[in-house]
């Protein structure tokens, strides 16, 4: 069986993860993150690609994603940061390259009360399903939410 190919995309301000404020997003890097999908997946690991790539601007995000549909990979995980918020062109992008995505957030958007407009996402309507608040675990849990999806499909050779 093929391996399985996925984008891990961030968005403005999270070249920095386990760096940047870890109070809020904790101490973790993006580099501890193949291994604990390992941790999860066992031997199946194997069979997934991991490509990592983070931008600060919005167009560069969509470049990204594009990039993603003509390489036919299998599925984004997407932490677009503030533009989840915000972006109505990464939602359109996402719409149109139709590839399965997951919208991560390391904190729990939805418990930052003093900032309502962080409980509001523009892309989400075009992703399959949403993790928030587990830190970097997030991305762990994307990613195998996202696996499940894609080798339960009968279409998937």
């Amino acid at each position: 069986m093929r391996k399985v190919r996925l984008l891990v995309l961030n968005g403005p301000n999270l070249g920095f993860i386990g760096v940047r404020q870890p109070e809020i997003y904790g101490h973790r890097t993006i580099e501890d993150l193949p291994e604990m999908v390992r941790e999860i997946l066992g031997e199946s690991a194997q069979r997934l690609e991991l490509q990592f790539h983070q931008a600060n601007s919005e167009g560069h995000c969509i470049d990204r994603m594009e990039q993603a549909w003509k390489d036919g990979l299998d599925g984004i995980v997407l932490n677009a940061g503030a533009y989840t918020h915000t972006s109505l062109a990464l939602a359109d992008c996402l719409a149109w390259i139709g590839i399965p995505c997951v919208e991560v957030h390391i904190s729990n958007i939805f418990a930052r009360t003093d900032e309502p407009l962080r409980h509001k996402s523009m892309i989400g309507r075009n992703c399959i399903g949403c993790i928030a608040g587990f830190g970097l675990t997030s991305y762990a849990l994307a990613i195998i939410a996202l696996w499940r999806h894609i080798t339960e499909n009968p279409n998937f050779i």
